[in-house]
């Protein structure tokens, strides 16, 4: 039986832990040959490759670095003979930080990792899908708090709402060279610890939420899979929402 994405090569950044794990994992149960990238986290990056086997390999940079996503993604490319057929674009990071007293620079700390990575990756793999038949697939990992602001998350907010438009403009101009470009929105995705760490939020989700659960890291990259492979193939310039619902919740 063949998987939907047999013969594509990928490379998920971030994705050394939680829903980056879960997107490569995916792809790879999929057919794909994937590349896992990470900035720190290396031995948590060797365990996904080593979960996936000898169709996974490991990339490892710092992101808020534009040279670094360039060399990153034609690293990729280059471990699966010059091919890149998806790139996922999930690395990012969630400080909290009241407005108020942000300063400029916690501002591009976050900016220049969320929105400036998934520009320069972008770019670099667009390059290399370009020039090989079939063009390729992008999608960025952004969120629904892009159209839905949190207290303390104004950097991480702006940049998402960014990173959605920025995969519509890409879809507009890259669509004639066969590359389709596409965002996935995630509410609140449950991890480790989460429910200690966080229960009135937890609480406040699941009573808010139509499907009264969070979201599962499997959730998103589910979506990640439809959007890389041919079901998806007029697909494109398109934020789907992975949230349970929760944005059809009224607001008044």
């Amino acid at each position: 039986m063949n998987q939907l994405l047999d013969g594509q090569t990928a490379l998920v950044t971030g994705g050394s832990g939680g829903i980056g794990r879960a997107i490569a994992l995916r792809l790879a149960e999929q057919g794909a040959a994937v590349a896992v990238h990470c900035r720190t986290a290396l031995a948590a990056a060797r365990e996904v490759a080593s979960a996936i086997g000898d169709r996974a390999v490991v990339v490892q940079g710092d992101l808020a670095d534009e040279e670094t996503c360039h060399r990153i993604v034609q690293e990729a490319a280059d471990r699966f003979g010059g091919r890149l057929t998806a790139l996922v674009n999930n690395a990012a990071v969630q400080p909290v930080q009241p407005l108020p007293g942000m300063t400029a620079a916690d501002w591009r700390a976050v900016v220049d990792t969320d929105l400036g990575s998934v520009f320069a990756c972008t770019q670099a793999a667009a390059d290399i899908m370009r020039a090989q038949p079939g063009g390729g697939t992008i999608t960025h990992i952004a969120s629904i708090e892009a159209s839905h602001p949190a207290v303390g998350h104004a950097h991480y907010s702006a940049a998402k709402a960014a990173v959605v438009m920025h995969a519509r403009s890409a879809a507009l101009e890259y669509g004639r060279l066969g590359i389709r470009v596409n965002t996935v929105s995630p509410g609140l995705i449950d991890r480790e610890g989460l429910a200690d760490a966080w229960p009135e939020g937890v609480r406040r989700w699941q009573e808010a939420v139509p499907t009264g659960r969070l979201g599962r890291p499997e959730d998103v990259a589910d979506a990640v899979v439809f959007l890389a492979s041919p079901l998806a193939s007029w697909i494109t310039g398109h934020d789907l929402v992975v949230d349970g619902g929760v944005s059809a919740r009224p607001t008044w």
